[in-house]
């Protein structure tokens, strides 16, 4: 029993909520909001200057103890940094150039090399500014070189997934080295899209880094149930690796028209789709269970996507949600009132052997 940890909670992610209007149009207002809904911690991201400035954090441990001061007056935390877009630039395949751009700062786009290279200074930032936060695991996602060949139509060249992981790490070790310099660990969420979708592609990417101690997981259920995967054996498969928990719900309808891959449908015609916390299929109940039985002790951030939910609505009712499967761990085994006090000479008697 001495593996077993309370989950830290509920956080939210601020990434869909931030906005031009009040009050989710700076980090005081929008910080005022979280807390009365019963948020603890925020996770931020950081391409969001409305919210963070991410090259000053990283320059100044001062002016990193001052924001986190500021946030921690309306009785909130900082639960992690994410740089999910910076991340996604580090790896960017030439068809999906110009879709991409917008991730990255006007005066970079159509310009692939310049992208990338800030996107990786963007990374090692993040790596500083955690350290100078307290903070030693954050958000990112990987890229994607191979995502267009998920599908072997026509049959990939032999060889092409092995170059392709071998490149991604290429890319991605002086950014892990960087993290290890400041002892942080960078948590992939395992998403569709990216080329660490699923547990095969992140053992994949994790032997092409040489095992690398950093790289490590943010754990989505969403993605699980579009995937059409058990997200529950994975906790059991990949406990050890997961750092980080998005709490967010999803359901999966497939009908006699559309399946995993949704007819280029919108969202809200898709069989695989978001939904707000209670919304959809999700056993959340069985994930906080697995994951305080493996001993993960860090947030549960409600990250909100829904096709059919106002965003408000979720973030009132994911709060309570979170806080409703949050586990206090047990201290003591239930059924210690009819055990004995360690005896060896009784235990060998039980066991049959001679004193």
């Amino acid at each position: 029993m001495s593996n077993l940890k309370s989950i830290k909670g509920p956080g939210i992610f601020l990434a869909q909520f931030a906005d031009d209007s009040a009050p989710f149009n700076n980090i005081d207002n929008i910080c005022e909001w979280a807390a009365a809904l019963g948020y603890k911690g925020i996770q931020i991201p950081t391409w969001d200057k409305r919210l963070i400035d991410l090259e000053k954090l990283a320059d100044s441990k001062t002016y990193a103890e001052e924001y986190q001061g500021k946030i921690a007056e309306h009785g909130l935390e900082i639960t992690e940094l994410s740089t999910h877009l910076q991340g996604q630039l580090v790896a960017v395949h030439p068809a999906y150039n110009d879709m991409f751009d917008g991730f990255a700062p006007e005066h970079l786009r159509g310009n692939p090399g310049a992208r990338t290279e800030w996107a990786v200074n963007q990374l090692k930032m993040a790596a500083q500014a955690s350290r100078h936060l307290g903070i030693d695991v954050h958000a990112s996602f990987p890229g994607a070189l191979m995502w267009h060949t998920v599908y072997p139509w026509p049959q990939r060249p032999a060889g092409l997934i092995e170059q392709g992981f071998a490149e991604l790490a290429r890319r991605w070790l002086p950014i892990l080295d960087v993290f290890d310099s400041h002892g942080v660990d960078v948590c992939y969420e395992i998403h569709a899209g990216e080329d660490l979708h699923d547990g095969v592609s992140y053992e994949r990417f994790l032997a092409a880094t040489g095992d690398h101690s950093r790289a490590r997981i943010l754990f989505d259920p969403s993605h699980f149930v579009l995937q059409q995967m058990d997200y529950l054996q994975f906790i059991d498969i990949y406990h050890d690796k997961i750092g980080m928990f998005h709490v967010k719900d999803a359901e999966f309808n497939p009908s006699g028209r559309s399946g995993i891959y949704g007819g280029y449908q919108d969202w809200i015609d898709r069989p695989g789709r978001f939904r707000s916390l209670g919304d959809g299929q999700i056993d959340f109940a069985g994930i906080f269970s697995r994951l305080s039985q493996y001993g993960f002790d860090g947030w549960a951030v409600l990250e909100w996507e829904c096709c059919i939910k106002h965003p408000e609505q979720g973030a009132v009712e994911g709060a309570p949600f979170i806080r409703d499967h949050m586990i206090t761990v047990t201290d003591k085994a239930f059924d210690d009132f009819a055990g004995q006090t360690a005896d060896a000479e009784l235990n060998r008697k039980i066991l049959g052997l001679k004193p």
